[in-house]
């Protein structure tokens, strides 16, 4: 049984040290965790992923890159922002629930259901302290909500309560606010306490989260803080010291505020002292809006690197993220790995790490690369599934990607989308320019027949059967109206 999906007997505490190594039992076995997600930062918008074709600075990000591990080949659960955000708290893809295309809007009922366990939820029972600072786009109701036709902007107002927000999802702490068009309305923990200006949301953020730190310095608990960053997501609103900072454009300036937050929560951690005992996780909810590219392509900058496709997309580009551990004495600084991994894995990653337990009927698609984190091994993750903004579905497996659409599935367009599923060699076509569909047939019926197992499973990892939330098209029937996709682009 594996530490993170059994509870040990009693009994064989004695034996701990050797069962999980002594450095396990008596050190760190409960590092403070912090995962800071950004929002909309593609691939090659950090500097130490882009590489020469990355010209937006981002220093912090890339100090995590040097004292830690940057994992070349992460995804995000989705191509857009719920979903993505649904994986990474739950462990599960957000597909199997009742949101099969878009993203939430508005103030409605959690997509998180009351009883699953989530990420925060996890380690409270684990003796964590959780706070999440930042974006949620999970769903949540108000009690007030903005009157009908108000000209006021579209939050909830001064005073409104929420019965079911991040608060009953797994955290002791919220501050924050729902999604970018509500982002004005700033909640703490339950209650609307305070308006602000969207060009005032990423410094408040950084401040808060930064004193939550050092706050927590002097606790004996252990603590875990979630940071859904609100950049470089629009309304791109560089504050005034970072406006013309890149010599890019508002978006690169935007770029270099989010690297900063980065760094003042890191700041925040070495002041504290407590850089030895924390594992800093950052990375991002998709890849770059596509909104913004022409002109820093202009520039010499391109927001996807090599890769095919932006936010919205099936593409590498919509779903292929940066992605840094930093975990002083425990993972290699400087170092790389090429492992597939998932956002989804960050909960069972975290569970191993602090012995917390995971029920069969949780996390159906996190698996833990842990061992890849160590250098002892690779993760169990053999399939990946990716999916875009219109619900259309990939499913990855070593090398070889087949997507069950016709084009993007998303927001950008091809000549030719003549074929109705596209088939990519990644090892030799990073860039997804050869369509192999019409020479592979063995191998496409072979991954179709694995992502239908994945579906029917209602998971992907180890263990019993479960019940998806919803029917699951993997073909994707369903045509997307014109409002849906004029909605969809207003996110």
């Amino acid at each position: 049984m594996s530490v993170a999906k059994g509870v040990l007997h009693f009994a064989t505490l004695s034996l701990l040290p050797f069962l999980l190594g002594a450095d396990l039992v008596f050190g760190e076995e409960k590092p403070n965790i912090v995962v800071i997600l950004c929002d909309d930062l593609g691939y090659g918008d950090v500097h130490s992923f882009g590489g020469e074709q990355g010209k937006i600075p981002t220093p912090h990000f890339d100090r995590l890159a040097r004292e830690g591990m940057r994992f070349t080949d992460a995804h995000s659960g989705s191509s857009v922002c719920t979903p993505t955000r649904y994986g990474l708290l739950t462990g599960r893809y957000a597909w199997r629930t009742k949101l099969q295309r878009g993203v939430l809007d508005n103030y409605v009922e959690p997509l998180i259901a009351p009883d699953r366990l989530t990420l925060g939820g996890m380690l409270q029972k684990s003796g964590y302290e959780t706070a999440c600072i930042g974006k949620w786009h999970l769903g949540f109701t108000v009690d007030q909500p903005t009157p009908k036709g108000s000209k006021q902007f579209a939050g909830a107002p001064m005073g409104a309560r929420t019965s079911n927000g991040p608060t009953t999802r797994g955290f002791d702490r919220f501050i924050g606010f729902h999604h970018a068009r509500m982002m004005e309305s700033l909640f703490s923990n339950d209650r609307v306490t305070e308006f602000l200006e969207p060009i005032a949301m990423l410094p408040r953020l950084a401040r808060e989260s930064s004193e939550y730190v050092l706050e927590r310095a002097s606790s004996k608990k252990p603590f875990f803080l979630y940071l859904p960053l609100s950049s470089p997501h629009s309304p791109v609103v560089p504050s005034q010291h970072w406006k013309g900072k890149s010599g890019m454009g508002s978006y690169a300036d935007f770029v270099m505020q989010t690297d900063d937050a980065i760094g003042q929560v890191l700041a925040a951690i070495d002041t504290a002292q407590l850089a030895e005992e924390t594992i800093v996780i950052v990375t991002s909810d998709n890849g770059c809006t596509p909104g913004v590219t022409d002109e820093l392509i202009r520039q010499g900058h391109y927001p996807s690197g090599r890769l095919r496709g932006y936010k919205s997309d099936i593409w590498e580009g919509g779903h292929r993220v940066p992605f840094v551990v930093r975990w002083p004495g425990k993972v290699p600084a400087s170092s790389s790995c090429e492992s597939t991994i998932c956002l989804t894995d960050i909960m069972a990653t975290c569970a191993e790490i602090t012995h917390s337990d995971i029920p069969e009927n949780a996390a159906e698609d996190s698996f833990s690369f842990l061992s890849d984190l160590k250098n002892t091994g690779t993760t169990d993750r053999r399939q990946t599934v990716h999916h875009s903004i219109h619900g259309s579905f990939a499913i990855r497996e070593n090398n070889f990607k087949l997507c069950l659409s016709a084009g993007s599935g998303g927001w950008s367009k091809t000549e030719d989308e003549s074929s109705k599923m596209q088939l990519y060699d990644l090892a030799n076509d990073i860039g997804e320019q050869v369509n192999l569909i019409s020479n592979h047939e063995a191998e496409t019926n072979r991954l179709k027949r694995q992502l239908e197992k994945i579906v029917a499973d209602g998971r992907s990892t180890p263990g019993p059967q479960q019940a998806n939330d919803a029917i699951v098209d993997i073909f994707n029937t369903k045509r997307e109206t014109k409002q849906e996709s004029k909605s969809s682009k207003e996110r």
